[in-house]
């Protein structure tokens, strides 16, 4: 059987990433010190400044912020950003970017309003055009970034003025409330306790098998294995997050239906990044693209299935951001593509390609709707919402492009 191309002619990027988040002994060796310290700031940097956050908040607002109704709105609020990142991560992994989600958000859930409203239709046939307006957008900017050569900047900057335009232009300015129960309950219902304890009982399971296989993965492919050491932190970590998770939902109404999807949807593209034919050529593309066409890979098909990937999860997240609200309006989503693309970045992925995770993206996520829902609570002017959400940003670039400079030397 041929061997795939991704593998036999793996680029620096491919390596690094089917490398563990955290560096075995012999990777340690074969790095030079800048390069070891950048991986190791990436792997425990995020969930540190995460854990901070959290503590601060806690003290500032008298232990409101860890409340479990808190915690339930917090995380319900990610939901939105974490699936827009799933899908936003995947095109920055093949170094281009998408700047028109946010305004895809809102074009998507008017689009599934309006078949509730004009069209007096139910759930089905609202989420199915829903999905098929921002997969049809996803698959037109992809076509003209892949096919056309027009950098993504572009096509998704006028992406981001032609969506907005049209949510505008078909719903005549006006804001339309959900009338269809079982649509609403997309972004405000809730799990019951007993369903949650099953969940996390299959993410448990999931987290096994998925670590055993990646230990696997990396003997194939010629990279040292995990120890008992290292096997046994990373099945014992998660799955004590997932128990402390599940339980802090509990203690409020139970988990709520868009986090379910969130978790649905990261787990997915976890999987299909790290898992897949697919996911090795989306690194091999960003890290270095000319290698990746030399070996075989498709450039223009990867590059067009991530930006319809991420059309769809742009619908499916527009719809959940609609249905949180009851309504759906002509500027819902706005900014929206900025939390995305800081999320991504905070979360360890290169706007220069080759880098990056779901998890990590999702982690980003919950790290940005934090600093949004502590500073909320505190009453901080909005103004001083975005310096502080920009500088974070323009820190965690500017800390990425120090550590490959730091590994280029």
């Amino acid at each position: 059987m041929p061997s795939d191309p991704a593998v036999s002619q793996r680029t620096e990027a491919d390596i690094s990433t089917q490398s563990a988040e955290l560096p075995s002994a012999t990777v340690a060796k074969q790095l030079p010190h800048g390069r070891l310290l950048g991986r190791i700031l990436r792997s425990y940097g995020l969930l540190t400044a995460l854990v901070a956050v959290w503590i601060i908040f806690a003290f500032a607002t008298a232990g409101i912020f860890l409340t479990a109704r808190n915690f339930s709105n917090l995380i319900r609020q990610t939901a939105v950003i974490g699936i827009l990142s799933v899908g936003m991560v995947m095109v920055i992994i093949t170094a281009e970017i998408d700047l028109s989600v946010g305004s895809l958000v809102g074009l998507t859930g008017m689009t599934a309003v309006l078949v509730q409203t004009m069209w007096h239709r139910g759930l089905f046939l609202s989420v199915l055009l829903g999905i098929c307006v921002g997969l049809a957008a996803g698959a037109l900017q992809g076509w003209l970034t892949a096919w056309g050569k027009i950098p993504s900047f572009i096509v998704t900057l006028g992406g981001l003025l032609a969506w907005r335009g049209a949510t505008q232009g078909i719903s005549g300015g006006n804001t339309y409330p959900i009338e269809v129960d079982s649509f609403k309950a997309i972004g405000q219902s809730y799990l019951g306790s007993t369903a949650g304890v099953i969940l996390a009982a299959i993410a448990i399971a999931a987290v096994i098998v998925s670590v055993i296989f990646r230990n696997r993965a990396r003997r194939q492919h010629g990279l040292l294995p995990w120890g008992w050491a290292g096997l046994a932190l990373r099945i014992v970590v998660p799955c004590l997050l997932i128990v402390i998770f599940v339980a802090a939902l509990n203690a409020y109404a139970g988990i709520p239906i868009p986090v379910l999807i969130l978790a649905g949807i990261g787990l997915g593209g976890e999987f299909l990044t790290q898992q897949t034919r697919f996911g090795r050529h989306l690194y091999a593309i960003g890290g270095n693209a000319e290698a990746a066409r030399l070996s075989g890979i498709g450039l223009r098909t990867n590059v067009l299935v991530a930006f319809c990937i991420l059309g769809a999860l742009s619908a499916v997240a527009g719809m959940i951001y609609a249905a949180r609200v009851g309504s759906a309006g002509p500027d819902a989503g706005t900014l929206l593509e900025l939390d995305a693309i800081a999320a991504c970045v905070i979360g360890g992925a290169s706007l220069m390609g080759g880098r990056g995770t779901v998890f990590g993206a999702c982690l980003g996520a919950l790290f940005m709707v934090s600093l949004d829902n502590g500073m909320s609570l505190k009453d901080i002017p909005d103004f001083v919402q975005n310096i502080v959400k920009g500088g974070i940003l323009v820190a965690a670039v500017g800390l990425d492009m120090f550590g490959r400079r730091r590994g280029e030397k």
